[in-house]
This record gives C-alpha cells, structure tokens and sequence, in this order.
C-alpha cells in the first residue's frame, strides 16, 4: 500500500467526531475551534483509506551475467621486465576513496583536495542536489492537508438573508461583511497519484546524487590526468634537451673539422639543420606544459593567473603496484554514471505511475471554520461562527486522448531511459575493456622503448667515439642522433603512459566514491559494498513498463 498518512497530525489519535455547534451558545468562543480539529482529524483518518498505487512498480535491471570485460582472458600479471616496474591486477580487491594517493605523490593529493574543495562544477553539482532534495520534500506535502488563513472586507448590495437582513421596500440594502477564519483542504491518495509523484521526485534527487559522485571522480581523474601530463612534459622536454645538447657538441665538432679542412660545409650544414629541428620540437612539448597547468588551476577554482601548479616530477610518482578490478556485476552497481542512468530509469517509471494515476478519480476534502459580520467589532461575538464541510469527486471523462496520449508518451519515456541506461552499461565495459587491453600493451610497449633506448643510446655513442677519430663520416652521427633522439621520446612517453591509464583504470571502475563520507552517509549500502547492505529498490521492471 502507497499513499499512507503520517505525519505531526497523528498527535491527535482519540478526537472525537464533530458535533457542529448546535448547543453552544454557552461555550466560549475559542472552544468551538475544536470543531475544526476534529475536520482536521478526519481527514488524517481518511489517509489509510488510500489503496494501492496504480502503475508499474519498478524493479532494477538484472546483474548482467558476463564474467568478463574482453573476449579473452586478460593478463593478471604486467611485467614488462628490463627493470621496469611490475603491476598485477587483483580481482575484486576494495577500491580506497582517495585512490590518486596510491601514486605516493604528496603533491598530487594536495591539488586533489584542492581540488574538491573549490571546484564550481563540484559546487555546483551540490547545489543541484540540494535542489532536487527540495523538491522531494515538496512533493511530500502532497501527504499532508493544506491549512490556509484567509480574512477579507467587503461592501456590498443585495439581500443578505443568512446574516438576518431583509430588504427594505424601497430596494435591496447596502452593508459591510466581514470575515476571517482558516480553512483546509486535502486529497486521499487512493490510486497513488502523490506517491508515485514522491517516487519520481526520490528518483530524481538520488540521480543528482550519483552526478555529484560522477562529477567528484571526473574532476579527481583529471586532475591526476593534467598531472602527470605535466610530469611527462618536463621529462620530454628534459631529455629533449639533452638532444639539444648532443647536437650542439656535434656542430661544434663539426665546425672544427671543417676549419681544419676534414669535411665539407655540407656536413656543417647537416649538423646545423638537426640541431635547429631537435629545438624546433621544443615549444610544442612547452605549449603542453603549459596547457596542462592552465587546466589544472581551473580544476581547483582558481584563474591561472592567480595560481601555479607545483612543479610535478615523473620520479616524485610511483606505478601502484596492484590495480583493482571488479566484475562486471559488481561494476554496475559502483559506477556513479550507471547508477544515475539506473536512477533516471526509475524516475520515468514513476512518472508512468503518475500518468495512470491522472486517468483516475480523485476525491478533494476540505473544510472552513469563519467568523462573518456586518461590523469588525462582531466578529469574534458568538452568533458570528460559520463552518463549511465539503467532500467531493472529480474524474476525468472525455479530454480528447489526451491523458492516454500523456500515459503512452510516459512509457516512451520510460523505453528510451531504458536504452540509454543499457548504453551506458555497455559503454562502461567497453572502456574498462580498452583499459585493460591498454595496460598489458603499455608493459610490453616500455620494455621495448628501453630495450631500444639502450640500443640507440650505445650505438650514439660508437658513432661519436668514432666520428671523433675521423672513422666515419657525418651521415652515421647524424642518424645515431635521430635513433636516440626517438628512443628517448619514445622511452618517457612509454613511461608516463603507464601511469595515465592505471589511473584510467581507476576511474573506470568508479574511483571508490562509496567509501567518501562527504558525498553521503550511506553510499555503502546504496550500492551494495562490501560492507554494506544494498538497499532496496522500488518502481518498474527493468524489462518494460507495467500496464
């Protein structure tokens, strides 16, 4: 049963029933307005008379019952060997709410917090939350009878036979009439249009939930992100460097050859054009620098004028040795953009509820308890009560279609929520599936970059050590540097990969935003964590709406 009563009008269990006001000339005044608390009591009393909930009732989508996210079995041990560090991915291992603490950069958790403090799309998304709880809270009062004061002063002509005046031969009299009283009027829920409004407002404000959750792990994924895209920068950027270096030692060898007749101009000229083209590519690794820093203060709140980004290192990071990773049905149930979607999935069921529930009757209450007279200074006299008692039925007959139309277009809704939820799910699996392809590749793509560098990196070295002795010419020098220039680049960018998608890794599974106080107080039972009791659900099946 929907609709129920309850509320602070319950304090009155044991009032009587109205007995009017026949027989009261010798009670004070004030003593009949226990005429309107007894109005008021039933039409507490009637609220249990509301019967079931017209509509589908919702329940959530089934678990989807894949083990996995790839068509084969993804590797659980990432060693990519040549002494690089090795991860191992752990099944079903508990994911900390501040997991960019993991990479054991101190100043990576401070811009974090940062961060989550000062955000506008953080603020903002709680400000949205905040709203919509007050919206549920509105919908509430629909449980609730509405008590109102109303007092009015009028002049009129006209016969007035309920207040003792008759009309003098002459014409109608011209009189004052004043008033004043409460009044209070109520709608029994019977078919449950005031719950399920309840439910889909519910629905509602819990969607703003998990999009303050999805907003919290989208701006700590990307302030990790802008991070390390920082320290990949500063590390490309100082082995370019080095690159410009070697380059200016070959054209200055180059140059005292050439002034002791050993080579042509054309091989001075070669030196000069690789060493311009090595500088060449250092204002675009700058610029991403720089990008990245801009980007990171609009994450915190701040103008990047007002503020500077710490001066982030790859060596300040460490690779998290273990990468959590949970099941598939486990995952729906954690991340906060299937949550919503799921969320958004129950908000049309209910509005379905309240589209059949409009094509029933409904039955308005309400009640008055005045004082009238031809003089202010009577009103609050004896003889001056009037009270009024009304109960009435409203049902909707012919409106053209048009509430079958609204019902239809409810369930159309409720349809398409259902594929967009569906979608979401399967985007989810398919970039924690990329992900975790991206990682095993990552393994094998640092170990080659190293194997590589150390290649070019000796053969550099021979080519200068001869060039040097005039054993070789230009030519090889200069394809030894370019080799090395490549496998440096090549061997910092394989680096930092590693460290962007384990941290994708992490955001893809939901970044442990159950585990966050600050975002709500019961987000382990909400989802199911361990931990936790997964609280119920209630609303439409994930199959289809209900007739």
């Amino acid at each position: 049963m929907t609709g129920q009563y309850s509320g602070p009008w319950n304090v009155l269990p044991g009032a009587g029933p109205s007995d009017g006001i026949e027989g009261s000339s010798q009670r004070p005044f004030l003593a009949r307005a226990g005429l309107f608390r007894n109005t008021l009591v039933l039409m507490v009393a009637i609220g249990p008379l509301a019967g079931c909930a017209v509509g589908p009732d919702f329940t959530r989508p089934a678990l989807p019952e894949v083990k996995g996210y790839t068509s084969t079995t993804a590797k659980l041990s990432l060693t990519p060997g040549a002494g690089e560090p090795s991860q191992r991915l752990v099944e079903a291992q508990a994911i900390p709410a501040d997991w960019w603490r993991l990479f054991r950069a101190p100043a990576l958790d401070g811009v974090v917090r940062a961060a989550m403090a000062g955000s506008p799309s953080l603020n903002a998304a709680r400000a949205t939350l905040a709203q919509s709880q007050q919206a549920v809270a509105q919908s509430r009062g629909g449980y609730y009878p509405q008590v109102d004061f109303a007092a009015s002063a009028e002049r009129q002509r006209g016969p007035a036979f309920a207040l003792g005046l008759l009309p003098p031969a002459q014409g109608l009299p011209v009189f004052n009439l004043y008033s004043l009283g409460p009044t209070v009027s109520y709608s029994p829920d019977v078919f449950g249009l005031t719950a399920r409004r309840v439910e889909q407002q519910e629905a509602l404000a819990e969607t703003q939930g998990y999009q303050l959750a999805a907003a919290h792990l989208a701006i700590t994924g990307n302030v990790v992100t802008q991070a390390l895209i920082i320290a990949s920068a500063r590390r490309q950027i100082d082995a370019l460097r080095g690159i410009v270096a070697d380059d200016e030692q070959t054209l200055a060898m180059s140059r005292d050859k050439f002034a002791a007749g050993r080579i042509t101009r054309s091989d001075v000229l070669g030196a000069e054009t690789q060493l311009a083209n090595d500088r060449s590519l250092l204002p675009s690794l700058e610029q991403q620098q720089s990008a990245a820093e801009d980007s990171l203060a609009v994450l915190v709140g701040k103008s990047p004028a007002a503020w500077t980004a710490p001066e982030f290192d790859l060596a300040d990071f460490a690779l998290p040795p273990e990468l959590p990773v949970s099941l598939p049905s486990t995952l729906v149930q954690q991340r906060p953009d299937i949550l919503a979607a799921e969320a958004e999935l129950h908000a049309s069921s209910a509005a379905v509820g309240v589209a059949t529930a409009q094509m029933y009757p409904n039955f308005p209450l309400s009640a008055s308890l005045d004082t009238a007279a031809l003089g202010a200074t009577s009103l609050f006299e004896r003889s001056s009560l009037v009270w009024t008692l009304v109960g009435g039925l409203t049902a909707p007959l012919f409106h053209g279609g048009a509430l079958e139309a609204q019902r239809r277009g409810a369930v159309d809704s409720f349809q398409a929520s259902l594929a967009v939820y569906r979608q979401t799910v399967l985007q989810a699996f398919g970039q924690v599936a990329d992900t975790l392809r991206t990682l095993d590749h990552d393994a094998q793509r640092v170990e080659d970059e190293r194997h590589a560098l150390e290649a070019a990196t000796g053969m550099l070295e021979l080519q200068r050590s001869t060039y040097a002795a005039g054993r070789t010419d230009l030519l090889r020098l200069l394809d030894a540097e370019r080799s090395a220039e490549q496998a440096r680049l090549g061997y910092a960018r394989a680096q930092v990969q590693r460290y962007l998608d384990s941290a994708a890794l992490f955001v893809a599974m939901g970044g442990g935003w159950w585990e966050d106080p600050t975002l709500c107080t019961d987000c382990r039972a909400r989802i199911g964590a361990p931990g936790g009791n997964r609280a119920p659900a209630t609303g439409t099946p994930a199959q289809g709406a209900k007739e």
